[in-house]
């Protein structure tokens, strides 16, 4: 499905990045991992085949997006598909009355600025080749209140207004921009939110995979399934196809 294409997945090294990087590389793709976990994300390049590239990128800083973006044109010379994963959640959970305002800014400035950054260095390479596909992930808490901590709550709702408006903007080139909005996945920053702990990337175990799950399938209105990280993958894997 993604033959020859060149796809930079941003928070590859773990959860739902990690799973893309896998299914895209099955699937073709020359694949860029950019993220700031240098040996989880190492072993995930390595554990694929061929071996995607790793790229150590703080979404956060513009100069390593827009290198990492320059680097997918001087080795493959384009770029196809750009996946804006990389993220972060509140660690504070209580009441509004008692935030921290400076929990809001560490959210937002990984969760909507570091996207915001992905969408502007994409757009910048893809507009001359008149072709690209952009893809971003939100949440539920993008779409709904109480579900999430406030800052991740408002920078979903970002994500999505960000996709709204590259997709106005960028489709007369020929470039398609997305979003898919997940529920909970056992994933190292789903645990932050379940398990109220830290959490390094990397593999979650499997006993913290069941909690994660009972946890999201007890309070979910669709009961059966089991939301997991390789799903979000696939649903990534048909928007950066051309068929979407």
């Amino acid at each position: 499905l993604l033959e020859g294409k060149v796809a930079i997945i941003t928070g590859g090294a773990s959860g739902i990045g990690a799973a893309t990087v896998r299914l895209f590389t099955k699937h073709g793709a020359k694949v860029i991992i950019a993220d700031i976990a240098d040996e989880p994300g190492k072993k995930v390049a390595h554990s694929v085949s061929p071996p995607a590239t790793y790229f150590h990128c703080d979404v956060t800083n513009e100069k390593d997006v827009r290198a990492v973006v320059n680097l997918a044109i001087e080795n493959h010379g384009r770029l196809d598909i750009m996946l804006n994963i990389a993220g972060t959640i509140d660690t504070y959970k209580g009441s509004v009355a008692e935030y921290e305002m400076e929990e809001y800014e560490r959210v937002t400035k990984v969760d909507v600025k570091g996207v915001l950054h992905g969408i502007k260095h994409a757009a910048r390479v893809m507009i001359p080749n008149q072709k690209g596909c952009i893809i971003s992930v939100a949440s539920i808490a993008g779409i709904l209140g109480g579900t999430s901590p406030y800052a991740y709550t408002a920078a979903k709702h970002a994500v999505i207004g960000l996709t709204k408006n590259g997709a106005a903007e960028l489709g007369k080139y020929g470039i398609r921009v997305n979003c898919i909005s997940p529920y909970g996945v056992a994933t190292p920053l789903f645990a932050q939110l379940a398990l109220n702990e830290e959490y390094s990337p990397g593999p979650v175990s499997k006993e913290d995979k069941v909690k994660m799950e009972a946890l999201a399938n007890g309070i979910a209105n669709l009961k059966g399934p089991t939301l997991e990280a390789e799903d979000i993958a696939e649903a990534a894997l048909y928007l950066a196809g051309e068929k979407a």
